[in-house]
Parts: C-alpha cells; structure tokens; sequence
C-alpha cells in the first residue's frame, strides 16, 4: 500500500509550524516532511513526533543562509567546510528524529564553469555519503526544474543518475519530484519505470500551479497505482500548495489510505529495491 507524508512546510499552513504535526496525525497521516528543521531544537521535534505517533520520513541538508535564499550549496567549491559541518548537524538531528534519509539540495550555480561545479558536487556527495552511511542514514539527490528555480545546477532526471554513477556509493539515492520532473521532462510513467530502483522517495505536485493532485494536467490515478504496480515501498511526500484549507483538499488521497487505519502505521521507512547500475 502507498505510503504518503505530509511536507509540513507547504500542508497546513493554517495553523503554526509546530502546530502542524498534530495537524498532519489528525488528518490521518504517519508520515512527515520538511525541508530545514533546523530551526527548532532536535528534541523539541523529536517529541512532537512520539507524541503524534509520526515518522520523520526526510529532511534536507543545511543548505545556505535562508535569510538570502540560498538553496543548497552542494555545487560551490568555496562552501566545502561548510557543506561538511552541515553534514555532521544533520546526523545529530536524523539520529534524533530517527529519520533514516536526509535530502541533499544541489545549490544555485555559482559564477563557475559547469566542469568545477560537478566536480564540487560530486565531492560533496562522496563526502556526504560516506559520513551519512555511517549513520545509517540514506543520502538523497533532487533534481528541480529551473522554471521556478532559475539556476538550480540539477535539473533533470538523466543528470542525477550521470552523478550517482560518478560518486559511486551504494548510498545515494534518487529523490524523484513528480511536479518538477513534468516540467523538466514530462513521460512521467516511463521514466519512473527506467528510475525506480534507484529512487528512494517521491514527492509529489500538480502542474501548473503545484497544488494538490487533481487540479491539473497530471491524472495521478494512473500515475500513483503505477507506481504501487512496480512495487515501490517507500514514502511519497505531499510537496504542494494546497489550493484552499489542507483539509478541505485531501479528498484526493481517500482512495489510497484505508479508511479504519493510518497507512504504514508501525514501520519507519520504506526500503529501496537494490540499485541498478546505470541510469
């Protein structure tokens, strides 16, 4: 059965952040997700989650000063120290959120060749891989489509698994973003099929407007039972504005949760099938 979290930065934007678990529980979720929980002390989230029976199903990386608007900086070769001590910040708070896969955000491209900042990143990955998977903990990659996010250095599907193959570990993973991959991309269905056993979790959006499924061009019906066919088992993060109240809107997810229970109650993450060997 499919597995679907609520990405508390973008759902219930009703109530405040911390608010929002409770909201996410109430709704029927077991799962949650937000880009920087950083902000908040680790122990303060980490018992948001217990009291809310909720599993931290991803976060981000640290990635830049917010106030600016950085996003991500993977792909800047002057930022290396602070790419590595970002690394470190993020295992103390997945061992205490128990979150068993952090997101790592490519960066905006610096004035720099585009040789210089793939070869940044991919040292970076090797990097974060490696300390990560010490931890137990699984390293994603995302591409986001430069529509929204003009000069955000991963783009497409075909380049994150050219940059799985070069750093080479058995610990990077594939995030596949349903809404920026129909813009970048489109033929959603076949290259999820050519993606799927490197894609450790998916979020999801309607285009344009990225807003609830069901408000636009993508039929999600044939798209999410596709995905349950090919026997996908992890978490599908629910990365989109809703068009009116949180609540009101989730009509949309009554076909895939059980009406009697909260789906993937009990378990703390999803595991990956075993990775291909090419892109």
């Amino acid at each position: 059965m499919l597995r679907f979290a609520a990405n508390l930065g973008m759902l219930f934007g009703e109530v405040e952040f911390l608010d929002r678990f409770a909201a996410a529980a109430d709704a029927g979720f077991s799962g949650v997700e937000y880009g920087v929980p950083y902000a908040h002390p680790k122990e303060q989230l980490a018992a948001l989650l217990d009291r809310h029976r909720l599993t931290q199903a991803l976060f981000n990386l640290p990635a830049g000063d917010p106030a600016r608007d950085e996003r991500g900086i993977a792909c800047h070769p002057d930022r290396r120290e602070e790419f590595q001590d970002g690394v470190g910040l993020a295992i103390e708070y997945a061992r205490a959120l128990r979150c068993a896969q952090v997101n790592c955000l490519a960066g905006l491209q610096p004035n720099i060749s585009d040789d210089l900042a793939r070869e940044t990143l991919i040292d970076n990955l090797r990097f974060a891989a490696r300390e990560l998977g010490k931890a137990g903990v699984r390293l994603l990659i995302e591409a986001i489509n430069t529509r929204d996010m003009p000069g955000f250095f991963l783009s497409r599907s075909a380049q994150a698994c050219s940059l799985l193959d070069a750093v080479g570990s058995e610990n990077l993973w594939l995030q596949y973003d349903v809404y920026h991959m129909q813009i970048m991309e489109g033929d959603l269905t076949q290259t999820i099929r050519a993606r799927l056993p490197r894609i450790a979790h998916f979020q999801i959006a309607d285009n344009p407007g990225r807003h609830e499924p069901g408000t636009g061009e993508i039929h999600f019906p044939y798209l999410l039972r596709e995905i349950e066919r090919l026997g996908y088992t992890g978490w599908i993060g629910c990365e989109y504005r809703p068009k009116g109240s949180t609540r009101e809107g989730l009509g949309w997810l009554e076909p895939y949760t059980r009406p009697s229970a909260r789906q993937g109650e009990g378990s703390s993450e999803g595991t990956p099938p075993p990775r291909a060997t090419t892109g």
